[in-house]
């Protein structure tokens, strides 16, 4: 898995802004729903023109993490990236900044019906748990998904962001629900991405005022932390 690296002068920053180092430290189950990017065979799966290598490493934090969430009452979200209907709507990304060829290998191998898109085998993935399929990097924005009246609906304000890749999609979606007032921390053990500069770059800024970077282990101390305070 990536070495994080988060300076303590960053933490220090947070400290001074936010007053403690994690600003997100209490977490109500209720609330809360584990979000997991892009953990899909096209991302996944050695050959695959988007293949993450790392991220095949985090698979047991990330069902780890699941588990726990589940454990105590909040949600699991799958959310897997899908070509379809992007043809026009996404031009510039296929046209513009990928080369014809890989266009076209992305566009076939993560539509739908692809099993570029199927979830990763080795993901303990529920019939309880929601997935939703996403058109964007971030699951976030108007038009990518319906991830956010899911949430509205069930009452969900706080997030906890996996997946892959760190420093797009998983950053991309994290920046953009913090943005439409969700409370949102980046789990640094359970995301990744092509280099541990890449995660580490990613992580601190986010850190530095987007919202709160936490280990797995950490995450479910502040769950439990919230069910604490719920009883108290």
């Amino acid at each position: 898995m990536h070495k994080v690296s988060i300076p303590a002068e960053l933490t220090e920053r947070v400290i001074k802004r936010a007053g403690r180092a994690h600003p997100f430290d209490v977490m109500q189950p209720a609330k809360t729903a584990l979000v997991v990017i892009d953990m899909q065979n096209y991302f996944m799966k050695p050959g695959y023109m988007g293949e993450v290598p790392m991220a095949r490493q985090i698979v047991p934090n990330v069902n780890r993490l699941a588990a726990a969430l589940r454990a105590r009452g909040a949600q699991v979200i799958w959310v897997n990236n899908a070509t379809n209907d992007t043809r026009e709507s996404w031009s510039v990304l296929h046209d513009c900044l990928m080369t014809p060829q890989n266009r076209d290998l992305r566009y076939a191998t993560m539509d739908l019906a692809h099993e570029g898109h199927a979830p990763w085998p080795e993901l303990e993935v529920l019939p309880t748990d929601r997935r939703i399929v996403k058109k964007r990097f971030s699951a976030f924005i108007d038009g990518s998904s319906d991830i956010v009246p899911y949430l509205r609906q069930h009452g969900i304000d706080t997030l906890l962001i996996g997946g892959t890749a760190t420093n797009i999609c998983c950053e991309s979606s994290a920046r953009d629900a913090m943005m439409l007032n969700f409370k949102v921390t980046m789990v640094s053990d359970a995301l990744a991405t092509y280099s541990d500069a890449e995660h580490n770059a990613s992580l601190m800024t986010f850190y530095s005022i987007f919202g709160d970077v936490q280990t797995v282990e950490e995450a479910i101390a502040s769950l439990d932390r919230g069910i604490q305070m719920a009883a108290a």
